[in-house]
């Protein structure tokens, strides 16, 4: 613990992540450092009450003098935190690093951390090393692991929705059951122009576009399954054809594993920037977060933005 490089530290919890259990791995987080002082250079515990509040907190971290920032719930406050800390000059910003306590922590999934399990990702925090990762930002918005457009974005928002209604189910049977009733609803597809890079716009009838920072989206489908967060690239993997809906059911349940991407009606590709034009407006959510309204999306990649504390074997892994 003497070796620690969280320095002043600031938690950021949401009480309400997982149906409640944030409160407690909020509660743990506060004993834990209490009783190891050595692990940090002192530390504030601060708990979300609304939308909004995790991304005011990492903001104001660097002024208030912290030089780590602890995002403690769900994708939704990691995906505020970032956005605040993103505000910050980058000379200025505070180290970052997760405990995953939600229902689909897809981001704490790729920085390898424990997921669930408070004292496991505290104690990784700790002990873990700091490495540099991009993030990704869609008309102004920044994302840390997936910003996705079409049936699975629908998908997305409405996970979202029931988790905020207190269902029962979470991870990937959540996810699950809301594509098997969103999936007939949605078989013609959103027309859209999409230009990579500098290649030539394409025309797509978009059932699925999905723009990764990390592998995984909905609790661990492998949608990109070779996304690296510190390539400096944005992985994204789109539908060339419209399947009928018996192999697009075939194609869902592939994706589980990323077996998905042998199928000749998808398409993947690692840019650099994204430009969307939709004919008419598509359900869209970045990290889960419902971003539906525009129909013009200019999407690009922010290398070496953050940077994350990762468990050393996970460093290993990814070199």
């Amino acid at each position: 613990m003497a070796g620690s490089h969280l320095g002043r530290t600031l938690i950021i919890a949401n009480p309400t992540a997982r149906s409640g259990a944030g409160a407690a791995a909020a509660a743990f987080a506060d004993r834990f450092f209490a009783s190891y002082q050595a692990a940090t250079a002192g530390y504030e515990l601060k708990l979300t009450q609304d939308g909004g509040d995790a991304e005011h907190l990492a903001r104001g971290a660097s002024a208030s003098g912290f030089d780590t920032v602890i995002a403690l719930g769900g994708d939704g406050v990691i995906h505020e935190t970032v956005n605040g800390l993103m505000a910050v000059p980058a000379r200025e910003r505070p180290r970052l690093a997760v405990v995953p306590v939600g229902s689909g922590n897809d981001y704490g999934r790729t920085l390898g951390m424990a997921l669930n399990d408070a004292e496991g990702a505290l104690a990784q925090a700790v002990r873990g090393e700091v490495r540099e990762v991009e993030v990704g930002r869609v008309n102004g918005t920044h994302f840390v692991e997936t910003l996705s457009f079409g049936l699975d974005a629908a998908i997305a928002i409405d996970t979202t929705r029931r988790r905020a209604a207190d269902t029962s189910q979470v991870g990937e049977g959540l996810y699950v059951t809301s594509a098997l009733k969103i999936l007939p609803q949605a078989r013609r597809g959103w027309p859209v122009s999409a230009s990579l890079d500098d290649a030539e716009p394409q025309r797509l009838a978009a059932l699925i576009f999905a723009v990764q920072v990390g592998p995984t989206y909905g609790g661990g489908f492998h949608i990109c399954p070779d996304a690296d967060p510190a390539d400096g690239m944005l992985d994204v993997c789109f539908n060339v054809g419209r399947p009928f809906l018996p192999r697009m059911m075939a194609l869902f349940a592939r994706a589980r594993s990323g077996r998905h991407v042998g199928s000749k009606i998808i398409e993947t590709a690692r840019v650099r920037r994204i430009a969307l034009d939709f004919e008419r407006e598509p359900p869209v959510q970045a990290d889960g977060e419902d971003l539906t309204g525009p129909t013009r999306f200019d999407i690009e990649v922010v290398p070496r933005a953050l940077r994350v504390i990762q468990p050393i074997e996970t460093m290993r892994v990814s070199a």
